[in-house]
């Protein structure tokens, strides 16, 4: 294997830039911005600085990501030095830091250093995201991801509830948001049914889709055939394949990159700019898991996308990239105890080596094992370990977890060491590139607010604009409210005064207005979305305002 010499002077750029940055001092590059702006976030969920070290020396010369590294991240939540991808969501796209679970409300407890508490009132209040204020700008936006498109991670981009498990509310505020590209998986959540994600409140989401002229796309060649300005896609029920495994089980899919670059050419189309999402999220599967060659997939995969981005940011010219993982995950690193005494005479290919041996992540071999297990050498092969010991293949064949142990074994050939299946705490690299670009040790909230910035809102005055609690609001106006919770799965705000009933539905961007002296009904359309967190409704101005 050949390696670049000019990954060597990159990396020693890389490595000189970080010891000049200015800590927790984060700055914002003086560069004129011409109007109009886009912005292209990344999120690696679970990623880690030793996991992007491995993933180079395994493609042989430099990433995509090297040339615009700018920083580091610090990723701890409002309860923990540790992470949960929903708070860490959060406070990369609403400059918020929250609790765990929690998807773009506030948090009901920080006890976290340095931290100011929270007033008791608003605990779980909706937070305005990034996304939200790109399309109150009157830009076009869109939210990619390779899981589930209602996973924590792209919902604390697009949604506000208070456990991220909630699909059904996620799916439906994404859908009534009207996000102009949505690509990803997850489509049991638009659908009811009986699966595990399947939608409870009987509504039929690709329906509204249709009715929002949406070019609904389940495959790759659908994808690239599309025209349409709106287009949702939906490429699996729940997440996508793995990268390295997509050609062999599920070859009708699109690839991160080929996502990214869909998007970017449908959304730039927008005479306002544009704000793009756009989440690798399998590397934090694979890390809970210790599969490495998931890891490195998925890495790889995503360093296809970001480059993607930065193709044409350049070419644009007012485009601002950024890309970061949202937590540590797995405390993977290159040696083990294999190698305590005799680290520094291993070579490269000495780690390497062996995971070139493998043609599939471990879901992937997995996925090819026959019911009786008749084949495990050979799925045990297709994981790299092709050349297994009698005494290796009894202990895959007698094992309660097969993938468990052949993880753990091609780990140990390959020197790979492993502290956990869980988040890590670590400080992670700030990718960024363009005008206005992120430099210095920053906060997580930080790169929230350095996006909003750059693109002319200010996301704590957009939260006073479109999450007003809507109890206190009515009832200046002079109506009896009440939350109707008749139907637990769908919600909804009464406000009444005189013979005026006002009805507003949990998730949606709708209010119903009534009058019953005049026998009239109306239906008033919102580019806001309306929020309950389990013990009041949020709303926002143009909502009351449309309230005389």
């Amino acid at each position: 294997m050949t390696y670049s010499k000019k990954w060597s002077s990159l990396f020693l750029a890389s490595v000189i830039t970080l010891l000049s940055i200015s800590i927790h001092q984060p700055h914002a590059q003086a560069t004129k911005v011409n109007k109009p702006t886009n912005v292209i976030m990344f999120v690696m969920d679970g990623s880690s600085n030793n996991a992007v070290t491995l993933s180079r020396w395994y493609k042989g010369e430099s990433l995509a990501m090297d040339e615009i590294l700018t920083g580091a991240v610090r990723t701890y939540s409002a309860e923990s030095a540790i992470t949960d991808s929903a708070p860490a969501a959060t406070a990369l796209a609403t400059g918020h830091k929250s609790n765990a679970k929690l998807v773009g409300v506030l948090p009901s407890v920080v006890n976290t250093p340095g931290l100011a508490q929270i007033a008791k009132e608003d605990a779980f209040r909706p937070v305005a995201n990034i996304l939200e204020g790109a399309k109150q700008q009157g830009k076009a936006t869109g939210l990619i991801a390779t899981s589930e498109i209602q996973h924590a991670t792209p919902a604390g981009f697009s949604a506000h509830v208070t456990d991220r498990r909630q699909f059904d509310d996620i799916a439906e505020q994404q859908v009534y948001q009207n996000i102009d590209v949505v690509l990803g998986g997850g489509f049991e959540s638009l659908v009811p049914g009986t699966s595990k994600n399947a939608r409870q409140d009987g509504e039929n989401l690709v329906d509204v889709l249709k009715e929002k002229n949406y070019d609904i796309v389940k495959t790759r060649n659908e994808l690239f055939k599309s025209t349409s300005s709106k287009i949702w896609g939906s490429f699996a029920p729940s997440a996508l394949a793995y990268d390295f495994d997509r050609a062999s089980t599920k070859s009708s899919e699109p690839t991160l990159s080929e996502m990214t670059s869909k998007a970017i050419n449908t959304l730039k189309k927008d005479e306002n700019g544009f704000f793009l999402f756009v989440e690798g999220s399998k590397v934090d599967w694979a890390a809970h898991t210790n599969d490495t060659i998931g890891i490195i997939s998925e890495i790889l995969s995503f360093d296809s996308a970001v480059k993607e981005a930065i193709d044409f940011a350049k070419e644009d010219g007012n485009t601002m990239v950024i890309a970061v993982t949202d937590h540590g995950n797995s405390g993977i690193s290159m040696g083990n105890v294999n190698t305590t005494s005799t680290y520094f005479s291993i070579p490269v290919s000495a780690y390497i080596n062996p995971l070139k041996k493998a043609k599939m992540t471990i879901e992937g071999a997995l996925s090819q094992l026959k019911k009786d297990k008749s084949n495990i050498a050979e799925v045990a092969a297709l994981y790299g370990l092709d050349d297994l010991s009698k005494t290796e293949l009894s202990t895959l064949k007698s094992a309660e977890d097969l993938g468990k142990e052949m993880v753990k074994m091609l780990a140990n050939r390959a020197n790979i060491g492993y502290t956990t299946g869980g988040h890590t705490g670590e400080d992670v690299f700030l990718y960024s590139y363009g005008p206005s670009k992120i430099t210095g040790l920053v906060e997580n909230t930080d790169v929230a607010h350095s996006m909003a910035q750059f693109m002319g809102f200010d996301l704590n005055k957009l939260t006073e604009d479109l999450y007003i609690p809507a109890t206190k609001a009515f009832t200046e106006k002079g109506f009896t409210t009440r939350i109707d919770l008749t139907d637990e799965e769908n919600p909804k705000f009464i406000a009444q005064k005189n013979d005026i009933t006002v009805t507003i539905p949990v998730n949606k961007n709708i209010l119903i207005y009534e009058q019953a002296s005049t026998n009239t009904t109306k239906i008033y359309t919102f580019d806001t979305i309306n929020v309950y967190n389990g013990t009041e409704f949020y709303v926002s101005k143009k909502v009351l305002n449309t309230v005389k």
